[in-house]
C-alpha cells in the first residue's frame, strides 16, 4: 500500500528533532526515520533520552519502532495505533511467525507479498522466511514499552496473544544459532593481528580495536564504537614477577546493558593493548571525543565515530585477510572468545566475569563448560 503523503516541512522538522538527540542516540537513516516516525514518536524518544535511558536500549527501541511503523504502513495503510488493538498484535504475529511448508500450499499464509515487498524495498527485510521468535518477542516488548511510556495501557499480556505466539513457535521450530559461529580465541586473534602489520592508519586503528575489544573482557561492538577519550584514565604501571613495568589504564563503562542505572563500571587494560590503543590515539591525533573513527580513502581521520556495524565488518575483514572464513566470525566472537580463552588458560570464572562484566553465571559458564568438555577425559575416551 502507498504511504500517506507527509508534509515536507513536517519531515524536515522531525529530521531536525532527530538531530537534537543524535549525540545521545546515534541514528542511521535519519531522513527515512523522519518520514516514518510521527511527531509523537519523536517526542517519546526525546522523553526517553531526558529520562537517561541507556544508549543501547534507546537504539534498539528506535530500530524496533521504525520497523513497526514501516510494517503498519505496509500492512494497514496507517501508522501504528496507540494503544494497539489486540487484532493488530495478532496480525503482527501471523505476518512474522509462519510455516514455509504451509505457504507452499497456501500463498496467503504468513506475510502478504505486497507487505514483504514494501519492507524489503525499504531495507527492513533482508532474509527470506519467517522471523526468529526472539526477534518477534523483542519487537512486541519494545511496542509494549513504548505504549507504557506514552501513558497508555496495552493488551500485550492477553491470553490470546500469548497463545498465538506459543502455537506459532511450536509449529515453526528453529535451532538456536550462536551470534558468532566460532569464538575469536587467542590463536585466532593472533592471526587477525598479523594482518595489521603494514602500519597504515587503518592497520594501527584495527589493531587497537581488536586488542582493546578482546582484552577488556570482550566488549560489545556498540561499546567499542561508542568509546570516548573521556572514559579512559591512566593507572599506575603493573610489575609482574620482577619484569619491566607494564602500562595500565581503566575504561569507565558507565551504565551498560547489564548494569544498574547508577553504576559506573570499569574494566582494566594492561600491557600490549594499552600500547596499541596509545599508538592509535597518537597516530589519529585523538585528543578528545570518539576514539575509534572512520578513515576515508585518502587516509583522513573523520571526527565521526565508527558505527557498531563497522566493528563487525572489521572483524570479518581481518578474518578473511588471515585466511579464515569470514562467515564464521563476528564481533561477538571476541566476547565469547575472551571467556573461552580464559577457560583454556585456567582463569577462575569469577575473575573472568569481573572483566567481561557478565551478570549471568549460567551464560558465562557455558563457554567454560564447552572448553572443559572439549579438552576433558570424557571427550578423549579413544
Amino acid at each position: 500500500m502507498a504511504k500517506p503523503s507527509i508534509s515536507k516541512t513536517a519531515v524536515d522538522r522531525r529530521a531536525d528533532e532527530l538531530d537534537t538527540i543524535a549525540s545521545v542516540l546515534p541514528i542511521d537513516r535519519r531522513d527515512e526515520l523522519a518520514e516514518l516516525l510521527t511527531d509523537q514518536d519523536i517526542e517519546t524518544l526525546r522523553h526517553l533520552v531526558n529520562e537517561g535511558m541507556g544508549e543501547n536500549t534507546l537504539r534498539a527501541l528506535t530500530s524496533d519502532l521504525a520497523y513497526l511503523q514501516a510494517w503498519s504502513l505496509a500492512a494497514t495503510g496507517a501508522s501504528l495505533a496507540w494503544p494497539a488493538p489486540e487484532a493488530l498484535l495478532l496480525k503482527f504475529v501471523a505476518h512474522h511467525l509462519w510455516q514455509p511448508e504451509q505457504r507452499d500450499i497456501d500463498p496467503d499464509h504468513g506475510m502478504p507479498a505486497d507487505v514483504e515487498k514494501s519492507l524489503r524495498e525499504q531495507r527492513f527485510l533482508r532474509s527470506s522466511g519467517p522471523h526468529a521468535p526472539d526477534t518477534v518477542r523483542r519487537r512486541l516488548a519494545s511496542w509494549s514499552t513504548l505504549t507504557k511510556w506514552r501513558g497508555l495501557t496495552g493488551v500485550f499480556s492477553s491470553p490470546s496473544l500469548k497463545s498465538a505466539i506459543r502455537l506459532a513457535v511450536r509449529a515453526t521450530p528453529r535451532p538456536r544459532k550462536r551470534k558468532s559461529a566460532k569464538s575469536v580465541t587467542g590463536d585466532v586473534l593472533a592471526k587477525m593481528l598479523a594482518t595489521c602489520s603494514a602500519n597504515s592508519l587503518r592497520d594501527v586503528r584495527d589493531r587497537a580495536i581488536l586488542m582493546v575489544a578482546f582484552a577488556s573482557g570482550g566488549r560489545r561492538r556498540s561499546e567499542i564504537a561508542g568509546l570516548r577519550r573521556e572514559q579512559l584514565s591512566a593507572e599506575p604501571p603493573i610489575t609482574i614477577e620482577g619484569g619491566p613495568p607494564l602500562p595500565s589504564l581503566a575504561i569507565h563503562l558507565g551504565r551498560t546493558k547489564t548494569s544498574g542505572a547508577e553504576s559506573d563500571e570499569a574494566v582494566y587494560l594492561t600491557g600490549r593493548p594499552v600500547d596499541a590503543l596509545n599508538a592509535w590515539m597518537a597516530a589519529g591525533r585523538i585528543e578528545s571525543g570518539s576514539i575509534f573513527r572512520k578513515i576515508d580513502r585518502w587516509g583522513n581521520v573523520s571526527k565521526r565515530a565508527l558505527e557498531p556495524g563497522a566493528v563487525n565488518a572489521i572483524v570479518k575483514q581481518r578474518a578473511e585477510m588471515a585466511g579464515l572464513d569470514p562467515a564464521e566470525f563476528s564481533a561477538h566472537g571476541l566476547r565469547s572468545g575472551y571467556l573461552t580463552e580464559a577457560a583454556n588458560r585456567g582463569i577462575p570464572l569469577p575473575e573472568a566475569m569481573e572483566q567481561s562484566r557478565h551478570r549471568s553465571v549460567q551464560q558465562a559458564s557455558s563457554y567454560y563448560n564447552n572448553a572443559t568438555r572439549r579438552s576433558g577425559r570424557a571427550a578423549r575416551m579413544l
